[in-house]
């Protein structure tokens, strides 16, 4: 081996070390952070590679997926446009700026976290010495919330205009790096928890996303999963019912018609398709959808439920505790599960299982 070889091998070996001597997160290759809380010109050109479709290998000289050399591309040449749409989200998107519903969001998962780890009777320092990263961060307001209840937080986005104004609020209380999610800069298994909260659906590969979870998720680690559910009646960002049931031509044509955008980006799978997505990237996973929606109380999640009509009818009649015997309404809900418009799972890669207190329908094992 020439001389010039075994100095970037030897090189590599030196990055792909988990920790540093003072605990600190580090990248594959470098440390992402930088003295002025700017992204690194390295990061940048990595992010633009990405961008262009260019395969986001991990640190074991394959593929995230695991597809021996396969890229992240989709097979209809749309790529392109959708990750565009990811690099200014935040503006095209004015929900991902609501810091009231990002807030509410954030207590919600930060709740399920907490009776996961069984620290659900800790209150305000639930999440006390973790490591989470919250994937999709955009403006940054989950990534506050996380903070708050005491874990050392990392956002990673590649919209840069919603990681400008998460540095001008919080760089105090975590970190922001603009990468991308097929791509972590995080060495592996350092993450304690990772957030993928409504997320999968805008990358243009979701399977390559769930396995960059995997690799940088600690041995013992979890992440908590919002996932749209692609047999929802009501399409969430387009407003538009049976949007997403319909293959990708006719959602366009009926988004144009109904005069709400040219293309219809967003990938959705049904509960057996994230099912085995997960399966795949070697997760298994825990649905607190019935839980939640049970004792919403509980999860900060009573403004999840329809403001009005039949369905908030519907879902009184199953939540509220006097109206029926608590069997009947976790059946019922169980029965609903798929056209849930979205499934609150939290995944593990090893055997770990709930260890909070007993809740009314109990987490079940996504099966």
């Amino acid at each position: 081996m020439k001389a010039s070889t075994r100095s970037a091998a030897a090189g590599r070996a030196r990055t792909r070390r988990t920790r540093t001597r003072t605990g600190a997160w580090v990248s594959r290759g470098r440390d992402p952070r930088e003295p002025d809380g700017r992204d690194a010109p390295e990061a940048k050109e990595r992010d633009a590679r990405a961008s262009h479709g260019r395969d986001a290998r991990g640190s074991r000289g394959r593929d995230a997926r695991g597809s021996r050399g396969r890229d992240a591309r989709g097979s209809r040449g749309r790529d392109a446009p959708r990750r565009g749409r990811q690099l200014a989200y935040s503006e095209l998107e004015p929900r991902s700026l609501d810091e009231f519903t990002r807030r509410r969001k954030a207590r919600k998962l930060i709740a399920v976290l907490a009776h996961f780890l069984g620290r659900d009777g800790e209150g305000a320092q639930a999440l006390a010495g973790l490591r989470v990263l919250d994937i999709g961060c955009s403006a940054g307001f989950i990534c506050d919330e996380l903070a708050a209840a005491g874990a050392e937080v990392t956002g990673v986005d590649i919209d840069s205009a919603g990681l400008r104004r998460a540095r001008a609020r919080f760089a105090r209380r975590a970190r922001f790096i603009q990468a991308d999610g097929l791509a972590l800069p995080l060495a592996d298994g350092t993450v304690d928890v990772v957030v993928l909260n409504h997320i999968y659906e805008h990358v243009v590969d979701a399977d390559v996303l769930l396995a960059e979870v995997r690799r940088v998720l600690a041995r013992d680690g979890l992440a908590y999963l919002g996932l749209g559910n692609r047999l929802g009646i009501m399409e969430p960002h387009h407003g538009l019912p049976l949007l997403s049931w319909l293959p990708p031509g006719l959602a366009d044509r009926y988004l144009r018609a109904a005069g709400r955008g040219e293309h219809y980006y967003e990938r959705y799978r049904s509960r057996p398709g994230l099912r085995r997505m997960l399966a795949r990237a070697g997760l298994r996973a825990w649905d607190y959808t019935v839980p939640v929606l049970l004792a919403p109380e509980a999860f900060h999640a009573e403004a999840d439920l329809p403001p009005g009509g039949p369905a908030r009818g519907l879902l009184r009649a199953v939540t509220a505790p006097g109206r029926l015997p608590a069997p009947a309404r976790a059946w019922l809900a169980r029965a609903a599960l798929p056209l849930a418009p979205t499934y609150l799972w939290v995944a593990t890669p090893g055997s770990r299982g709930p260890a909070g207190h007993t809740l009314p329908g109990g987490p079940q094992p996504v099966t």
